[in-house]
């Protein structure tokens, strides 16, 4: 037992990589069958083996093997702590939470039936309570992965009306927490900071000095994009403050700095969509003008240092006259301070333009100015924390799949992954896949690899649909594909319904969402006004879209697309405005996946992540696909799974 117990911690030591893990489970589940081959009713022996069977998906098994122990012995909290957390596997919170209860009164002293609890709560929906039991935990110092990243997942659903002191510290301790995907926060930490600079008001003072020393405000620039038009607002009139304090004393002073550098990043991340006056633009301009002539003077380099910081807060260094002089330093001889900045700005799109030569596409952007080639989109900064797993795993586990003929590495295609996110989390946590990650956008593909490689990710790569098509026209197949952000109506050679039928063979899975984003009122409005006016992509076009919104925003025709994150970054805005996704590809798609000769649905989920009868969707399936009228399956936002027959 104290062998098996010593096993069953290294089955869980995420140090290990996933195939360690399974090892070390094994060599557990071992000595447990040879422990209760001498003490057959050994209650912790039976407790251990049913953790084990849980790990490992074997649900039914997991439950009888906890209540077995309980039978030997009912007053085992840590039994009631594991049936809790075999209900939540199974999907039932509220019997999870019960079971967590039954612990606690035997151990009021049990975190991780305190956890549980946190969890039921939050998959119950009861996100206000679950955000105080996570936090209850921090305070006690229970600083697991899992209580963190809940803390998050709350976070994003709580309504911040008033400025809390507590909460600006919780924002600031998941900031600072290394590990978690920290650009979901935004809306969040937006809502406490429109709360604390009073942004409801509009007779409010805002004072530059105390923003250059709120570490929450700092954070959040560094870390986040906060879609609110209030907040954008300030970040618009505390660089402005920032640059006229320049323009009168000729001087950037230290207290300033960080400000200004936290500013730098955030413009970045929105792709520059913040507005500037006629009087910046000029002096921005000015400033340009005089790095360019330090440059040609040869002055050194910690003389450009201020004149970079105030230039990165209003354009990306790389579109600059000046920046083929940038190249002759590294990033690594730059301060310390300024190197976020400076990569982001710089050597980052360097990088990217790089891995763009390797594609035809390149040639589409060769006519662009540089300001006006798309930014990649979505901006984010960290992969959401996963436990290390395998995809066959999955399979057997979440699925109910066979996964005996599958092959050691499986293949999955993951289209419309825009900038990667999502690829790239199935590539790190799952141990036998490899991952094709397929994009209509150049820049998307070219952030992504460049990304990929500096996570050391060997196991994927980002292709343009063209190369998709010609590796699948080759007889390639896959075993899983993740059908993400539709290609638009540009794409009209494709059809990703072909496709789809023809990269999968028997047992292949497709991953889909039938939410249909960026279709609201206000999208449909500035598409007519760019068809009308035969508007083109430009940086300049797309901000005058975008303050025309800002200017009108308490109209009602304009509050849902103002509420969507997507808008406050200039590569959003060009994706929802110039390259909306094309209805009749999901529709087709669908309509494919509706032959129940050809494909089964095997799970589905609605928004919340609860899983539903797949007979009566797969019937809504079958009534929209031949034309009933329904409710369209596009606006409900399932999670669905089919698996093909043959």
């Amino acid at each position: 037992m104290i062998e098996a117990n010593a096993a069953y911690g290294e089955s869980n030591n995420n140090n290990l990589s996933h195939i360690g893990r399974v090892q070390a489970r094994g060599v557990c589940r071992n000595l447990l069958e040879k422990a209760l081959k001498l003490a057959p009713r050994n209650a912790v022996a039976l407790g251990l083996l049913g953790r084990v069977e849980l790990d490992s998906g074997r649900l039914e098994r997991a439950q009888e093997l906890f209540n077995s122990s309980l039978d030997v012995n009912a007053e085992q909290p840590q039994q009631y702590t594991n049936l809790g957390y075999w209900a939540l596997k199974t999907e039932r919170p509220s019997l999870a939470e019960q079971y967590f209860l039954q612990a606690l009164e035997l151990d009021r002293q049990s975190a991780a039936a305190f956890c549980g609890i946190a969890h039921a709560k939050r998959l119950q929906g009861q996100f206000d309570v679950a955000y105080l039991h996570y936090r209850k935990l921090l305070e006690t110092g229970a600083e697991w992965d899992s209580v963190y990243s809940g803390m998050l997942t709350c976070a994003q659903h709580l309504k911040v009306n008033k400025a809390d002191s507590a909460l600006a510290l919780d924002a600031i301790a998941l900031l600072k927490r290394n590990g978690l995907p920290h650009q979901e926060l935004g809306r969040f930490v937006g809502a406490i900071i429109h709360e604390q600079y009073d942004l409801g008001n509009p007779d409010a003072q805002i004072l530059l000095e105390a923003a250059c020393e709120d570490e929450l405000l700092l954070l959040a620039l560094q870390k986040t994009l906060m879609p609110s038009p209030a907040v954008e607002e300030l970040v618009t009139l505390l660089r402005r403050a920032v640059l006229a304090e320049v323009a009168q004393t000729v001087e950037l002073r230290d207290e300033l700095q960080p400000l200004t550098l936290a500013i730098a990043q955030y413009a970045d991340r929105t792709g520059y969509a913040l507005s500037a006056a006629d009087d910046e633009e000029r002096l921005v301009a000015t400033v340009n003008e005089s790095v360019k002539a330090q440059f040609m003077m040869g002055e050194p380099q910690d003389a450009l240092v201020g004149s970079l910081m105030i230039s990165a807060m209003y354009g990306a260094q790389f579109h600059q006259d000046f920046a083929v002089h940038l190249g002759q330093w590294n990033l690594s001889d730059w301060p310390v301070a300024l190197q976020p900045v400076m990569a982001a700005s710089y050597y980052n799109r360097a990088s990217e333009e790089g891995i763009k030569q390797s594609f035809d596409e390149k040639a589409q952007e060769l006519c662009l100015e540089k300001a006006d080639v798309p930014q990649a989109w979505p901006a984010w900064t960290q992969l959401a924390h996963r436990t290390e797993s395998s995809l066959k795993h999955l399979m057997f586990s979440e699925l109910k799949l066979s996964t005996d003929q599958l092959p050691d590495t499986l293949r999955i295609m993951v289209c419309g992954a825009q900038s990667g996110q999502r690829a790239m989390e199935l590539a790190r946590y799952l141990d036998d896949v490899e991952v094709i990650a397929v994009d209509e956008s150049l820049s998307n593909i070219a952030k992504a690899t460049r990304m990929a490689s500096e996570m050391e990710l060997d196991n994927i790569v980002f292709w343009p649909w063209s190369i998709a098509q010609r590796f699948v026209a080759d007889g390639h197949q896959v075993h899983w594909i993740e059908i993400g952000r539709l290609p638009s109506p540009a794409m009209s050679e494709l059809s990703l319904a072909a496709l789809v039928s023809q990269a999968s063979g028997a047992g292949a899975v497709v991953h889909m969402h039938t939410s249909v984003a960026e279709q609201t009122r206000g999208d449909r409005q500035v598409r007519r006004l760019i068809s009308e006016h035969n508007l083109q992509p430009t940086h300049t076009a797309i901000r005058q879209l975008r303050r025309m919104v800002m200017t009108n925003q308490q109209d009602e025709l304009w509050l849902d697309l103002i509420a969507d994150e997507n808008f406050y970054s200039l590569g959003g805005c060009a994706d929802r405005w110039f390259r909306p996704q094309d209805i009749a590809q999901f529709q087709e798609v669908m309509g494919l996946l509706s032959n129940e000769v050809e494909w089964k649905l095997v799970k589905a989920r609605d928004a919340d992540g609860h899983s539903l009868g797949t007979a009566l969707v797969q019937q809504q399936i079958q009534a929209e696909a031949l034309g009933s009228e329904v409710q369209s399956l596009s606006g409900q936002g399932l999670s669905l799974y089919f698996t093909k027959r043959r």
